[in-house]
């Protein structure tokens, strides 16, 4: 289970702004390094090249990427890693929004029990026969076996009907999916803290202002010794 405290929107513009620039740069390597994790190319015939056709996508390597809207970066909706000489799977979360994987014809011997955590899109994984679907077949629509693969098709939810208040987080906090057997907490509006037991607005500028002065400071005396060292060379 993932407990996060809900906050209130950053008001210096700066701060969020660099945070932002910072966390779209990581999420777009992530992306390119998942779509290079094998040689190749996504095939038209292929499960994932039908459903990028399908979906209006194009095709990188071995992702079907798309633009949701104009005001998203592109993002990856299908991942084709069949025919990879894998073995394990570990960590896929630059494809954290895919809808489609497809992870056949792989000698895989292990998956790791977090490796599709936070996978809160993913409808279809298509995996080799003998390994079991994420979270098990209780976590899933439909599991069935298809021209030797294993196909697990729609992610059950993990909170209760409602998407409110459920038994699995702690008072005064929210359920949502987050991946395969998976379910994170977040705190209900006007509360957060340890276990959301704090009522009342998150001091983000007490607790994110003095962190974003201290950065900067560390930053130009960084900056400064660099300079420096260049001109005493």
């Amino acid at each position: 289970m993932k407990m996060i405290a809900g906050c209130s929107q950053l008001k210096p513009v700066v701060l969020v702004l660099i945070l932002n620039l910072c966390f779209y740069a990581s999420y777009q390597l992530n992306e390119l390094q998942v779509c290079e994790l094998c040689s190749g190319a996504v095939l038209n015939g292929t499960a994932v090249g039908q459903f990028c056709s399908t979906s209006a996508g194009r095709i990188d390597g071995r992702c079907c990427l798309r633009h949701d809207n104009t005001g998203d970066p592109e993002h990856i909706i299908g991942l084709d890693l069949s025919n990879c000489s894998l073995t394990h799977v570990e960590d896929l979360h630059g494809a954290s929004k895919a809808l489609m994987i497809d992870l056949s014809l792989n000698p895989i011997v292990n998956i790791s029990d977090t490796a599709f955590q936070g996978f809160t899109e993913l409808n279809l994984l298509i995996l080799p026969q003998h390994i079991v679907c994420p979270g098990g077949n209780t976590s899933w629509e439909k599991v069935e076996i298809e021209k030797g693969n294993r196909l697990c098709e729609g992610q059950k939810d993990m909170c209760n009907q409602t998407g409110q208040l459920s038994i699995n987080c702690p008072e005064n906090s929210l359920c949502a999916p987050y991946g395969p057997s998976f379910f994170e907490c977040s705190c209900a509006v006007n509360f957060h803290g340890y276990k959301c037991l704090r009522e009342g607005e998150f001091p983000s500028l007490l607790v994110f202002g003095p962190l974003g002065a201290f950065t900067v400071v560390v930053s130009f005396l960084l900056w400064a010794t660099q300079r420096r060292k260049v001109k005493s060379q």
